[in-house]
């Protein structure tokens, strides 16, 4: 006899029932345990935290595992978009610029900055083509970064929400900056704030209670990483969030309050750092790393001075224009890919950045009818905030090559294709075309 394997229900994935979730994991192909694996060890390093497991590149092998589990998993398909091909133009930019640079040992040495996410953001729009394989791929996402979140803001309680000058740190990696540790949280907590809304008629108080943490952590490991751009980004997001009804007198009370005691949460030396902005010298720094930046995008418009040639370009034509030691990256994103790449690399950014906003928007505007399709539409609502909170604090930092906007990407990409094949299997199985939500398959088509 036969014993048939149950089928786990995506309603039990709303529940969070762990059991019912690591069930269907089990029953995964390589291909998507590789690349779970891949963003588990990218985001949380415990191969940076604990030395004794330092022994494999276990990153590398993870890419690889989930390439050769590609060509075994038949649900893999090729899946299309006009992302993909603003990548492609991008690395074919970035390849003709380090061949033309002013010093190509610089450029190819840095290449793997950016084709390593090329290869992650393939991988990732195809592999995670299930709704069940989406839900698990976010949730690994979530509980890295709960980690940090989580253990971050109680070591800034814990020393009394004082100022310190190096903020809050990460573990080695991308998020051992405290800028860049910002810029992970202002990314994850409205991705994990929509996550709470969507789950919390499904799961207990209990439950509900560690979701919301998700979100609260994140903002306030914000507030002590004492990164102005970072903080500023956060206002600009709570802002928009409430933009829609900010002028009713009860939520216009509420977001004074919050901000408040936001501003009260902040230590005097961090706000001395708002008051001064400007003209302390890392402001005036900054703004000279912009002018020289414009200077160097106009002079070399077509490919740029070369793919991370920013650095020593900057130290041999502005030596007295170096406030510190050395000098560094534009800290401005569209500066570093300007100066770096020329305009039509920075074309291709902008258009990647504006698209993919203007199409989450669409998609979930006409998904907003399909209540079967629900939490896709309370993800797609706040993946946009996500982008702004990095564009607002990539205007003070060089983040262009950290996951960050890559991974933003892959997500939209992901939630795009399976809501259209969603639709297109409904379509088959039904045959009922014309009930199916007409502006959501004319957003399908334009997307």
């Amino acid at each position: 006899m036969i014993k048939r394997r149950k089928v786990v229900d995506i309603q039990s994935f709303y529940s969070l029932h762990i059991g019912a979730m690591w069930r269907y994991f089990k029953t995964e192909t390589l291909a998507f345990w590789a690349i779970s694996a891949y963003l588990f060890l990218e985001y949380v390093r415990p191969q940076s935290i604990y030395p004794m497991l330092d022994f494999l590149p276990w990153t590398q092998l993870a890419v690889l595992g989930a390439l050769v589990g590609c060509l075994q998993d038949k649900s893999v398909k090729w899946v299309s978009s006009p992302i993909n091909t603003g990548l492609i133009l991008f690395l074919l930019t970035i390849l003709l610029s380090s061949v033309l640079a002013y010093w190509p040992s610089e450029a190819f040495g840095r290449l793997e900055n950016f084709y390593t996410w090329f290869i992650i953001y393939f991988l990732i729009i195809n592999i995670v083509n299930t709704e069940k394989r989406f839900y698990i791929f976010l949730c690994i996402f979530f509980l890295a970064t709960f980690k940090l979140s989580l253990s971050l803001s109680i070591t800034w309680a814990r020393r009394g929400f004082a100022f310190t000058g190096w903020g809050l740190s990460g573990p080695p990696g991308f998020f051992q900056n405290s800028g860049e540790l910002a810029i992970q949280m202002l990314v994850f907590w409205p991705l994990a704030w929509a996550f709470a809304l969507y789950l919390k008629p499904h799961v207990s108080k209990f439950k509900y209670f560690i979701l919301l943490l998700m979100p609260i952590t994140a903002m306030m490991v914000v507030l002590g990483a004492s990164s102005r751009g970072a903080q500023l980004a956060l206002l600009v997001q709570l802002l928009i969030v409430n933009a829609r009804s900010i002028f009713k007198p009860k939520v216009f009370a509420s977001c004074l309050v919050v901000m408040g005691l936001l501003w009260a949460a902040l230590p005097d030396q961090q706000k001395n750092r708002f008051q001064v902005a400007g003209d302390d010298r890392t402001s005036i720094q900054r703004l000279l790393y912009w002018e020289h930046g414009i200077d160097m995008l106009n002079d070399h418009p077509v490919l740029g001075v070369g793919f991370f040639n920013y650095i020593p370009y900057y130290e041999r034509a502005y030596p007295e224009d170096i406030l510190y030691d050395g000098a560094e990256l534009p800290h401005n994103i569209f500066i570093q890919v300007g100066a770096d790449l020329g305009y039509p690399a920075l074309a291709v950014y902008l258009f990647m950045i504006i698209y993919s906003v203007r199409k989450t928007r669409m998609l979930r505007d006409s998904l907003g009818k399909q209540t079967e399709r629900n939490f896709f539409t309370h993800i797609l609502t706040y993946l946009n905030l996500s982008i702004i909170g990095f564009v607002v604090a990539g205007q003070f930092v060089s983040v262009v090559y950290y996951p960050f906007m890559w991974i933003h990407l892959a997500m939209f990409v992901c939630c795009h294709n399976i809501i259209s094949t969603t639709v297109l299997s409904e379509q088959r199985t039904t045959g009922r075309i014309g009930r199916v939500n007409t502006g959501l398959k004319k957003a399908l088509r334009r997307v």
